[in-house]
Order: C-alpha cells, then sequence, then structure tokens
C-alpha cells in the first residue's frame, strides 16, 4: 500500500499554504484534509483516526508533541453600531454592562469572563455570531474566528488583557513517521533540499570523489586517476632535501 498523509485542522486555521507545498514536493503521498471542531481534533490524533493535527493548544504532552506555530490576536465581535466601535481597542472593562456569550466550543481558557453572562450558552461559536447579529451579546474569540464568521453587519476590536489562542502542529508522539516529518519540514520553511529532519542517504564514494577532486583519504586526484600530496601518493624525489656538493 502506497503511503498517504492523514491531517486535520481546526475551524480559522488555514493550512492551504502547506498543502499546496506537500503536493508539489510529494505528488505521489497523498494528503488527506478534513476539518474538525476544537475538541474533537485530539480525539482523531488519539484514536489514530488522523497522522497529524493543526490544534488549539493545550495538548496532553504525555502522549503528543507539539510544535506551536503561532499565538493569535484575541478580538470581541459587535454590531456596527456598538459603542466600543468608536474606540481602536478595548479592555475588559469596557465590556461590564454587556452580555457577554459563552459558546460550549470556546477556544479561550478565562479565569473570569467579562460582562454580564448570557441565561443560556450557545451551542457552538457560529450560533453565538448570530446571537451577536441579533443584538443579544457582544462575542470573544480568536481574530481567526472572527474572520471565518465575518457578517456585513458585525465588526471587531481587539480586546487588550485578555487569553490567547495558540495553535501547534501536534501528533503522537509514538507515530512519528517520514510522512509527520515532512510535514513538520513544510511548516518549519524547510527547502526542499534541506538535510534536517528525515535522514539523507549518504552519497556514493565514487559521486563524492568525483565532486571534490578528492578520494576518501584526502588525497587530491590527478587527471589520470592518480594521487598526489599526502601519504598514499606518489614517492617523493629521493635527491629533494640532500645538500648539494661544494666544488
Amino acid at each position: 500500500m502506497s503511503p498517504s498523509f492523514r491531517l486535520v485542522y481546526v475551524p480559522g486555521v488555514m493550512p492551504d499554504k502547506w498543502v499546496r507545498i506537500w503536493n508539489e514536493r510529494l505528488p505521489g503521498v497523498p494528503l488527506t484534509l478534513t476539518q474538525v471542531p476544537p475538541g474533537e481534533a485530539v480525539e482523531r490524533l488519539r484514536d489514530r483516526d488522523a497522522d497529524a493535527g493543526l490544534v488549539r493548544m493545550p495538548v496532553d504532552r504525555t502522549v503528543f508533541s507539539a510544535i506551536p506555530l503561532y499565538t493569535e490576536q484575541t478580538v470581541v465581535v459587535v454590531p456596527r453600531d456598538h459603542l466600543v466601535t468608536a474606540v481602536d481597542e478595548v479592555s475588559p472593562e469596557d465590556l461590564a454592562d454587556d452580555i457577554v456569550l459563552h459558546p460550549l466550543d470556546d477556544v479561550l481558557d478565562w479565569d473570569t469572563l467579562p460582562g454580564r453572562p448570557a441565561l443560556e450558552r450557545p451551542a457552538t461559536t457560529a450560533d453565538a455570531v448570530e446571537l451577536v447579529a441579533a443584538g443579544i451579546g457582544v462575542l470573544v474569540v480568536p481574530l481567526s474566528l472572527a474572520r471565518l464568521h465575518h457578517r456585513k453587519d458585525l465588526t471587531h476590536r481587539p480586546l487588550t488583557d485578555a487569553p490567547a489562542s495558540s495553535v501547534a502542529l501536534a501528533w503522537r508522539e509514538d507515530a512519528h513517521t517520514d510522512q509527520v516529518e515532512d510535514f513538520i519540514g513544510i511548516v518549519r520553511g524547510r527547502t526542499v533540499n534541506s538535510t534536517r529532519g528525515r535522514k539523507q542517504p549518504d552519497r556514493a564514494p565514487q559521486e563524492k570523489e568525483r565532486r571534490t577532486g578528492r578520494d576518501r583519504a584526502g588525497n587530491r586526484r590527478t587527471a589520470g586517476g592518480g594521487r598526489r600530496g599526502g601519504t598514499g601518493g606518489a614517492a617523493r624525489n629521493p635527491r629533494r632535501g640532500k645538500p648539494r656538493r661544494r666544488s
């Protein structure tokens, strides 16, 4: 069976560039890309239903290896006529009088949510965005989710002093395959000829000699195939180094 690579990713993450590079470099290895809810991504990896995932931290580091990629800005999503649209950024205190919606799939790790709580928690972020559009409250999310659920009647502002969400590439520690290493190289920006990651085969000794002009002992090869210099070269002239007889 030919190798393949199964990648899961969470909403808001845009893996298109990395997938394109994969397809260019490894056309013979199919990549299956699946978007899943944030809580499901780690379960897919745990159950070996995916080889790697673009997930939101944290993950269980006793089970998974993870490479943090970036940390997102946190924003508050509000109607376009909301008072906070008059400023460039918002603090949690500015939301004290607002109902702040807290969906069940929230990816931010809050100690204390700002504002006033809603009577019920929306099931999803998409549901919460609909409630914001209906004027029922505001929503705090990573910037990528605000962009993913963009509506013309809504806008967003940066929220200071708020938890942030970090995105990472994760995989099971006991499932670090060649395909996982290839994708790590793409995400980290390695070139196609990089020697990092997967071990590269050694060049044949003959090829190395041809390229460098030296044999394996370090002696320079002559045009006729012989060696020059070093202990393995031609014998030294026995007359060289003797004192000349005076007349």
